[in-house]
């Protein structure tokens, strides 16, 4: 064998050898989380640059599903040890999962973490059971209004609409059914499960209490909210399709079917990517109360995984969060910040000052809260949407309702230990 070649075999030898121990170093985790489409571009970008500052970390990303397909799936996963080791979990149904042991103290990371202080007040609570830290917020949302101009105008609403209360929007979703229902246009779309409880807090109330954690599905306030959604049903100003499935209601809000639409504000790029000039955004009702529930997700770490992982896991989490990630996912997908130094960067501030209504959220920070993380809220949200049905379908009455759902979620919370 020439000298020439025993070089460059050992070259290639070395090189794969270099390689291969490059390879065994690299850390995996793996991170379930529920966003696809441009949200879902918009965290691949994030992972893609975390992964060049962090070579020897490999996050597999897999969109599993949404926030109760994440549910459903992890509880399934965790018997036969086959969970993730990070995890997106939607900011109220994380108890269940913390309470039961699954899902790593973050306290002694976050603790030690510069980022702490970098985020919003808001951000920082909505990760915190007791005095433990259990998840680090990714996604932050609260609902708000949203209409198409140009479906109000030919309706005879010209401008800004007045809609900060529930009878001035029953009245402007009246005149498009009147105005345009011939032609297959409703006045608004039917409230999904997050612009039901912020119109519950709007009207003075709420479904369970963040503090108390007492059940308040059967205070009078709670049943009033509910007689006013679901009459929007009954009375045909939305249509039932959004009630049996709520995408239904934004896809036809989107395809310029519907009025008035009340979403999370994680829908303000898909929609004004549909509608564009003819979006308008505005702050959800004050009826009387200005209020809006913090929404959105965070990013946990399974306590089952081994040492390093987790290790590995936090270092994505905290970058998640950073303000180079959080600007890159304000800008494109309408979630709130949630890290005071985001909005400086270039491209959060082109957003701003580029798409009108993205500030909307933001503007409600001052009137948004917590909600309820106990463990009995997951079985109640699970719940909640068989009751809903109920009522806007006509086939059971508000009260009654309400009344057996609050006795039995006060039922389920008790055995629950809550």
């Amino acid at each position: 064998m020439s000298r020439k070649l025993h070089t460059s075999i050992a070259a290639s030898l070395l090189v794969l050898a270099v390689s291969a121990t490059a390879a065994q170093a690299q850390t995996t985790v793996t991170f379930w989380h529920s966003f696809n489409n441009a949200n879902g571009r918009a965290l691949d970008e994030i992972v893609a640059n975390f992964e060049a500052v962090h070579p020897e970390i490999n996050i597999e990303a897999e969109y599993v599903g949404n926030y109760n397909d994440i549910v459903a799936r992890l509880q399934a996963a965790i018997p036969a040890n086959r969970g993730p080791d990070a995890v997106i979990l939607e900011v109220t149904r994380y108890g269940l999962f913390a309470d039961a042991g699954v899902l790593a103290d973050l306290t002694p990371y976050f603790d030690a973490d510069p980022l702490k202080d970098e985020l919003y007040d808001y951000a920082r609570q909505i990760g915190v059971i007791g005095e433990k830290n259990f998840i680090v917020p990714f996604n932050s949302s609260t609902p708000v209004l949203y209409y198409n101009k140009d479906v109000l105008a030919r309706a005879g609403i010209e401008g800004e609409p007045d809609l900060k209360t529930f009878d001035a929007i029953t009245t402007a979703a009246r005149s498009v059914n009147e105005t345009l229902g011939a032609e297959g246009i409703t006045g608004i779309a039917a409230p999904g499960q997050f612009a039901r409880w912020g119109l519950v807090m709007a009207n003075g109330s709420d479904l369970i209490d963040p503090m108390s954690g007492e059940i308040l599905l059967d205070d009078p306030k709670t049943l009033e909210a509910y007689e006013w959604m679901a009459s929007l049903v009954t009375e045909g100003l939305a249509s039932a399709d959004g009630v049996t499935e709520e995408d239904n209601g934004r896809d036809a809000f989107l395809a310029g079917k519907v009025g008035i639409m009340m979403n999370s504000t994680g829908n303000y790029v898909g929609s004004r990517s549909a509608l564009g000039d003819k979006l308008g955004v505005l702050p959800m009702p004050c009826n009387p109360d200005c209020a809006v529930p913090i929404g959105g997700a965070g990013i946990g770490i399974m306590a089952t995984s081994q040492q390093d992982v987790q290790d590995a896991a936090y270092e994505f989490v905290s970058y998640a969060a950073s303000p180079e990630a959080n600007a890159i996912w304000f800008a494109a997908t309408g979630y709130l910040p949630i890290n005071k130094n985001s909005a400086e960067l270039p491209v959060a501030a082109d957003a701003l000052a580029s798409q009108p209504g993205i500030d909307v959220a933001i503007n409600s920070l001052p009137h948004a809260h917590g909600r309820a993380r106990t463990p009995v809220v997951t079985w109640m949200r699970t719940t909640e949407y068989d009751m809903w049905q109920a009522m806007a379908l006509g086939q059971r009455p508000v009260a009654e309702t309400m009344t057996q759902f609050a006795a039995d979620t006060r039922a389920e919370a008790a055995r629950l230990g809550n």
